[in-house]
């Protein structure tokens, strides 16, 4: 039998750390495992710490890392940890929780009234066409009307301002195909001005009220840029989007 177990993702936590809860509620429902990060003893105590103190309790208690068996299904929201588990654990199979959730026959979508809604695609999982298609069918789902801009699926350079600055020294040396060798003229620092102007430049071609992206970096960057972002999972799990 294929064992699946969620990564709870230590960085999308401490951005969304009720939100994040109601995710891992939900997965312990379905009787998933779930583990906090990607990688085994990275930076354990230290976003312990940065988590808010009404969580940081049911956080520790949450194992850290398991090194799950081969044949196994690694769930991540985060593609980070979807990038690094690609090339660290090649015997381990990836899946989306967009790709998990819609398997879900019992999971209720929220009705959005045909409201049009802009999708934003991420750079860190360009090639993912599972996960994209998930994306869209969920958007569907949940009755909005989908506005794709020009460079969407492959075609995607956006990770909002993170493609801007130095990246963490871990990633490529965790993930060298995605983080190296395919950042070429990437990570590069920009200041905080450059940053604001790249974001509102791109979210200039955005011509609906809402956008949403299912990468926390995208949606930092959507939102520097003046764009009204939504998480995919805030939509799913906590509030309707509405104000």
């Amino acid at each position: 039998m294929n064992q699946k177990f969620y990564v709870a993702s230590c960085v999308f936590t401490e951005e969304y750390p009720a939100l994040s809860k109601k995710i891992c509620d939900y997965m312990r429902g379905k009787g998933v495992p779930i583990i906090r990060c990607c990688v085994d003893n990275y930076k354990v105590a230290e976003f312990e710490e940065r988590m808010p103190e009404n969580y940081r309790d049911e956080w520790r208690a949450i194992k850290h890392f398991e090194k799950f068996p081969a044949g196994s299904t690694m769930i991540s929201l985060c593609h980070n940890c979807a990038a690094i588990f690609e090339e660290r654990h090649p015997e381990i199979l990836r899946e989306s929780l967009w790709e998990f959730i819609l398997a879900d026959k019992n999971f209720r979508y929220r009705d959005f009234g045909g409201e049009a809604i802009t999708i934003q695609d991420c750079w860190r999982q360009k090639e993912n066409l599972a996960e994209q298609e998930a994306v869209r069918e969920i958007l569907r789902r949940m009755n909005f009307e989908i506005i794709e801009i020009k460079e969407n699926h492959e075609r995607t350079k956006f990770c909002g301002y993170s493609l801007y600055q130095p990246q963490p020294p871990r990633n490529p040396k965790l993930a060298p195909k995605r983080f190296l060798h395919g950042a070429q003229g990437l990570f590069l620092e920009h200041t905080p001005e450059q940053k604001k102007s790249l974001m509102e430049k791109h979210c200039a071609q955005i011509t609906t009220e809402k956008v949403v992206a299912y990468c926390h970096y995208c949606v930092r960057g959507l939102k520097l840029g003046g764009a009204m972002a939504f998480h995919l999972a805030e939509l799913l799990f906590r509030g309707d989007g509405r104000n």
